[in-house]
């Protein structure tokens, strides 16, 4: 995990970045394949796999939207460089959905799944962080559609493509295994602070083997 930084700037001080990323004024839509349509009735967010009971857990969205509600005050690093410092983000802690659904005790990564098989390894310090965030709400607002509606997840020490938008549910792993982008080019932990932007950046025991 990187170094925690203070995105707070003083008078006359620009925010600090980290390297590489410039500051964007607005959200960018940046995805890649279509937006799925949300069907209420059939949608449930799903905790599988190393689970400490055995069991997979499933919410559905009336469920998951009953769950505890927190804010967390975080900036987001998209790998395209640009940057967004202070939104407020609203929604389910991921430490609740691991205390709701705990994981064995030999679970050290986990895979966040989203719609179209969509997927992103995390190990799980990373995942349990106290800002990571299953987000519903930006500054007080619903998510759109096209922002990942009806649930993103937020990893603010990361790159932004480490927190899936249209997010189904998390499989717990006893080892690391790469997900969608970490397939296909890009770091397998993603500090923007150390700019771990791709693979080839990677140092030994950073990732599985491509």
């Amino acid at each position: 995990m990187g170094p925690s930084k203070n995105t707070e700037s003083r008078k006359g001080e620009l925010p600090q970045l980290p390297p590489g990323q410039r500051l964007q004024r607005g959200w960018p839509v940046t995805h890649y394949g279509p937006v799925p349509r949300f069907k209420p009735d059939r949608w449930e967010f799903r905790v599988f796999g190393s689970t400490a009971d055995g069991d997979k857990h499933c919410w559905t969205h009336e469920e998951f939207s009953a769950l505890p509600y927190t804010r967390v005050v975080a900036d987001l690093h998209c790998v395209t460089k640009y940057s967004v410092l202070g939104a407020e983000w609203g929604g389910v802690s991921a430490r609740t959905v691991l205390e709701l659904a705990p994981p064995a005790p030999g679970v050290t990564h986990v895979m966040v799944w989203a719609e179209y098989g969509f997927s992103s390894n995390l190990r799980l310090a990373d995942f349990a962080s106290e800002k990571t965030i299953f987000a519903t709400h930006k500054d007080d607002e619903p998510l759109t559609a096209e922002h990942g509606f009806p649930v993103r997840l937020v990893v603010p020490h990361l790159y932004a493509w480490k927190g899936p938008k249209w997010v189904r549910g998390v499989e717990y792993m006893t080892a690391d295994r790469r997900g969608f982008w970490e397939e296909r080019g890009y770091h397998n932990i993603g500090d923007p602070w150390r700019e771990q932007r791709y693979s080839y950046q990677e140092q030994p025991g950073e990732g599985p083997e491509l």
